[in-house]
């Protein structure tokens, strides 16, 4: 299993948009982070994990020729904000994109994108087969799926794990019986915005210490705030297991 990282970054962290350090204007490409996104290819198949506003660019950057599925891990616009930009997968595969989502996202992407849903079918719309999901896991083009239920603050977020693989974007907390469901994974990828306090997401000091419990092989942390810092000087605090994330960087799992 492959995965890569298409965006490691936040929507407050676009250069010169919401910018309060110079980590923005850093010459380092590792600095340079796209809205957070991630790219599992198995089995021959490639799953997408969120389709922000930096959708296109990152598979144009990447060289992304087909993909099977996307995975949506809640509703937030920096996580679902490209989905008008799948109308160029639809055209070569000449079948609808399956999206797999929960209800409550499956609510606000209706809202967000009325006109895919409103039945006026209007040419050249993006074309697309829903698929909502729960806690049970799920099966993807013969992929086993395990959602893994996180609050962002209030909010209901899923994570996802697949294999060896877990991914964890957008939390805050997560309870016991869905943290057994992560253990045992050789690789996690987790959010860590920043190193102060935030009401919605892990800081980088809470983000090892559940790295630390939950005891992976190694960790990768995303979903980055330029108010964290510089992708070099934050590497050089962290254990030796885990590392900053950033856009472009391929693991194999």
């Amino acid at each position: 299993m492959e995965v890569v990282f298409l965006g490691t970054g936040t929507s407050g962290g676009v250069p010169m948009v919401g910018c309060y350090t110079d980590v923005c204007l850093s010459e380092n490409p590792k600095d340079k982070r796209l809205r957070t996104s991630a790219m599992v290819i198995t089995n021959g198949k490639t799953l997408v994990i969120d389709c922000g506003p930096d959708f296109r660019q990152q598979m144009l950057r990447e060289s992304v020729k087909n993909v099977d599925a996307i995975l949506f891990t809640h509703s937030h616009k920096d996580h679902t904000g490209g989905l008008d930009d799948i109308r160029g997968y639809n055209y070569v595969t000449k079948k609808p994109m399956p999206l797999y989502m929960d209800d409550q996202t499956y609510k606000v992407i209706q809202q967000q994108y009325d006109y895919i849903f409103n039945g006026n079918n209007y040419p050249g719309i993006p074309k697309v087969d829903i698929q909502i999901f729960n806690d049970a896991p799920f099966t993807v083009e013969g992929i086993e799926v395990i959602p893994i239920e996180v609050l962002h603050y209030q909010m209901r977020v899923y994570a996802f794990r697949i294999g060896d693989f877990s991914y964890i974007t957008d939390a805050n907390f997560i309870a016991e019986k869905e943290k057994e469901k992560i253990k045992g994974s050789k690789v996690i990828v987790l959010n860590a915005l920043r190193k102060e306090a935030h009401i919605s997401h892990y800081n980088l000091k809470q983000a090892i210490e559940l790295v630390h419990e939950l005891n992976p092989e190694k960790a990768y942390f995303t979903h980055i705030s330029h108010q964290l810092g510089y992708h070099d000087a934050v590497n050089r605090e962290l254990p030796e297991n885990i590392k900053l994330a950033y856009d472009g960087l391929r693991v194999e799992v």
